[in-house]
């Protein structure tokens, strides 16, 4: 018997040596962009949200209502909307490195001169605008791991890549209300248009790092040796095998693809629930000092950090995506509700906050495994943009809904309620109309 014992041993040596040499690729390509990704969704994320903390201050000055401060908030989606599937297209066709670099340029710019708006109709232009030009950022980033990652490595690239979300949260809360504690009055702006000046300044220095070190495919990696090359390509073309669907047409026409509309709706409906009203929920718990507030609400975003990036590691390790997704928007429903029952009370409502943004911001993150499994080239770059788009706007009907409730009942406290039914629905679409053998890999 050990004679044989001998031979298996020395013939499974060969394979996990290259699966140590194929792990060990793909751990250098992920040091090589996922960092710089992650900077930019987190400044991606606070150009996005910050108009959250902004209102604390600028509804008073410009004599907006919570009607006209949602109205804007969720413009930013329909123009989201209708540039994001022609953005992702053009991504596609002409390099990442290059089309991300004007995302960023141009929704940096745009962002900064947020501060000089004084009308609720150049509010309501300027965040138009500001989502025609972030358009195709985040789907760009979800259709530019496909070319570099493989099914079962991509999960936790995507959640290290969108720990920027909460990390936008921990960083940029207190910043933000840094920013408005101490800038106000400075050459007579406020604090608000401070806020967004100062935190639009990222956006356009990293557009140029972008252009200079992104390679838009594997094959123009020169910090890579053919070899390396060759087990990426490799991995990459055996998991693409498995995609359903691979035209722009088919993306389009496919059920499953308006299914994943559907289901990120209801999660994205939580998730801007988060990122427009968590500071004035909080400042209605009776924290009124916008430093104070930033503090504050840094707990929620490392509660979401911490979740995100274990369930990441955990959906990986295990090869399972739909309860990955599910639990994590019924967690995130509980939490809803919790809030809205205790929106006057610091700790409850809190305690409702961490729970709903650890759910939404997973779940969000363990969502895009689900389409990628079946969608590939060309059908890729415009399911993804579609899906993304039409979830995203949940961020138009998410804040324009809650204020309208908000404005009907003196609370917010119906609006979550809402969201958390929408949570609820995502969640149970997921396991009762999502095939496991379809995601399950």
């Amino acid at each position: 018997m050990q004679p044989q014992t001998t031979f298996q041993a020395a013939g499974t040596a060969p394979a996990a040596a290259a699966d140590g040499f194929a792990d060990s690729v793909f751990r250098r390509a992920a040091w090589r962009f996922i960092p710089l990704l992650f900077v930019s969704y987190v400044v991606a994320y606070l150009d996005r949200v910050n108009i959250g903390f902004a209102k604390l201050q600028m509804l008073s000055d410009l004599q907006f209502s919570d009607a006209v401060y949602g109205l804007g908030a969720g413009l930013f989606f329909l123009g989201y909307f209708i540039f994001e599937v022609p953005s992702n297209l053009l991504l596609h066709k002409l390099g990442a490195r290059r089309w991300i670099a004007r995302i960023m340029i141009s929704w940096g710019l745009l962002s900064a001169l947020t501060a000089w708006v004084d009308t609720p109709a150049a509010f309501y232009v300027i965040r138009f605008l500001l989502g025609v030009a972030e358009a195709g950022f985040f789907p760009g980033v979800i259709l530019y791991l496909t070319y570099w990652f493989p099914a079962h490595r991509r999960g936790r690239m995507t959640a290290m890549f969108m720990a920027g979300n909460p990390v936008s949260g921990i960083v940029g809360a207190p910043l933000s209300g840094y920013i408005m504690h101490a800038f106000g009055g400075t050459m007579g702006m406020s604090g608000w248009q401070w806020l967004f000046v100062l935190e639009a300044i990222p956006a356009v220095l990293l557009s140029v790092v972008i252009y200079f070190y992104l390679d838009d495919r594997v094959a123009d990696a020169a910090w890579l040796s053919a070899e390396e090359k060759k087990v990426i390509e490799g991995e990459v073309a055996q998991d693409a095998s498995a995609r359903t669907h691979n035209s722009a047409a088919s993306a389009m026409l496919s059920g499953r693809v308006w299914l994943m509309c559907l289901i990120l709706f209801g999660v994205i409906m939580g998730s801007y629930a988060i990122g427009f009203w968590l500071p004035s929920i909080i400042r209605g718990a009776g924290i009124a000092d916008p430093l104070s507030i930033g503090l504050l609400a840094m707990i929620p975003y490392t509660a979401a950090l911490i979740a995100m990036l274990l369930t990441g590691r955990s959906a990986d390790h295990f090869r399972e995506r739909r309860w990955h997704v599910a639990v994590p928007a019924l967690v995130a429903a509980c939490g809803f509700c919790l809030c809205a029952m205790s929106e006057n009370q610091i700790v409850p409502a809190l305690a409702g906050l961490s729970l709903g943004a650890m759910g939404v911001v997973t779940a969000v993150s363990m969502f895009w495994a689900l389409p990628t499994s079946f969608l590939g080239g060309a059908a890729a770059a415009a399911g993804i943009a579609l899906i993304n788009c039409t979830g995203n706007l949940a961020g138009f009907v998410s804040p324009s809904v809650i204020g309208w409730l908000k404005m009907q009942t003196g609370s917010v406290s119906s609006g979550l309620f809402l969201v958390a039914a929408m949570l609820s629905l995502s969640a149970l679409l997921v396991l009762l109309c999502v095939p496991a053998r379809l995601v399950n890999r």
